[in-house]
């Protein structure tokens, strides 16, 4: 199973690149990752995504895309059956270049499992929210753990420094999304057949 920590954040100075570095390093600490898991780090920002370019609707494209930038995210999408969200909240909502990612593909998503690392003013609470309705309809399962990282108490002096429970939340969300991911995963090869 291979399982892309995807940063989706792509502002100059974005926390979500020392987030997602913690979340990839702790996965590849993971017991179950030798032989059954491979856990890569996803920059979103590398792809270069122009915004809705597409002049063919994604469901309708049959992964056949116009723009180089939109062919390459589609391929990387597709070789994983699994995600973890690195998601900011920006005015209680979901990041754009994020939403546009995800809006300019199609079936490359559908029956794959996606976990959340959200962070902001209140966690990241309202994003993941929005992101379990914007998933569903793309037939991606989500896992009921998350992490949430505030940003006034988990950032000191411009540091990343999350609170020691954190670890444990990361743990129990890499649990579910191991377990989903393996399972849709299955699903998803049958009915390939």
């Amino acid at each position: 199973m291979r399982i892309a920590v995807i940063v989706g954040s792509t502002r100059p100075g974005r926390k979500g690149t020392t987030v997602g570095h913690w979340v990839n390093d702790h996965a590849q600490q993971r017991d179950d990752v030798p032989g059954r898991v491979q856990f890569d780090l996803v920059e979103l920002e590398d792809f270069d995504l122009p915004l809705l370019e597409e002049p063919t609707v994604p469901a309708a494209a049959d992964r056949e895309y116009e723009t180089p930038q939109t062919r390459a995210w589609s391929e990387a999408v597709d070789r994983y059956d699994g995600f973890v969200f690195v998601t900011p909240e920006y005015n209680h909502g979901v990041p754009a270049a994020l939403k546009n990612a995800v809006d300019v593909l199609g079936p490359e998503w559908a029956h794959k499992a996606v976990a959340f690392v959200s962070y902001g003013t209140n966690g990241g609470v309202r994003a993941v929210e929005q992101w379990r309705t914007i998933l569903a309809n793309l037939k991606v399962a989500d896992v009921r753990a998350q992490v949430t990282l505030m940003t006034f108490e988990e950032w000191k002096d411009g540091e990343f420094r999350p609170r020691d429970i954190r670890e444990e939340d990361l743990e129990a969300t890499l649990d579910e999304l191991v377990e989903l991911t393996e399972t849709v995963r299955t699903l998803r090869l049958e009915s390939a057949r």
